[in-house]
């Protein structure tokens, strides 16, 4: 169940989108689950992919000097027009952010090339949420910085969802200092950290709340599927 076991980038979108849009979302998700589950009765496997995996995997090389990020862009564009206007934009977005960033801070980094990832349990739920995709840098002999990207072009990432995955960032990468996380809304060339939203010290029942009443919707939605 791709609800139960979520994403952290996937439960922020369900979060913000409007109720027609978030049953619209979890509709979809039945569904693949459904289909995904007769490709292995049948024996087959599943082809979907992430979207937005090669592109991300991309912006990481060009962080790590190892590729230019528009050139990248354009080879993945030639294999699967598909990705035509969205990888456009999130190069020119990720660009946007990434170089006023170095401009702004203007010291030298190391970028760290191991996989950093993590799971947050919410076991009252039964939930787990994935934290996978970091983009880890060293600011040389100063701190770490641990950024997480936010792919959706809409709904913007409010506040309150911001403040959210800050929070459960910060209880999953507990070898990271809090101020060294931020959360990167890539369509908007925005990271945030908790200076720039501050914790309320509501976080924890919020997001269990909100989590709560997906689950509650998507139970719903599935039992019509059993009918």
């Amino acid at each position: 169940m791709s609800i139960q076991k979520i994403h952290l980038r996937k439960l922020l979108l369900l979060f913000d989108a409007s109720p027609k849009e978030r049953t619209q979302l979890l509709r979809a998700d039945i569904t693949a689950g459904i289909r995904s589950e007769d490709r292995r009765a049948a024996g087959l496997t599943n082809d979907g992919g992430d979207f937005y995996g090669p592109f991300w995997a991309d912006a990481k090389s060009h962080v790590a000097g190892e590729l230019d990020l528009h050139e990248a862009t354009k080879e993945r564009i030639e294999s699967n027009y598909r990705r035509n206007r969205l990888y456009r934009v999130l190069a020119d977005t990720f660009l946007g952010w990434w170089d006023i960033k170095r401009r702004w801070r203007n010291s030298p980094f190391k970028f760290i090339p191991q996989n950093v990832k993590a799971q947050f349990s919410v076991s009252e739920l039964h939930g787990v949420i994935k934290i996978e995709g970091l983009l880890a840098l060293e600011v040389v002999d100063q701190f770490d910085r641990i950024i997480y990207p936010y792919f959706c072009e809409t709904p913007t990432l409010s506040a309150e969802s911001t403040r959210l995955g800050l929070w459960v960032l910060g209880k999953a990468l507990t070898r990271y200092a809090q101020e060294d996380l931020r959360v990167l809304d890539v369509f908007r060339s925005a990271s945030f950290g908790i200076g720039d939203q501050p914790f309320t010290g509501n976080e924890q029942v919020t997001l269990r709340k909100n989590y709560s009443a997906i689950l509650d919707e998507w139970n719903k939605l599935k039992d019509e599927y059993k009918k």
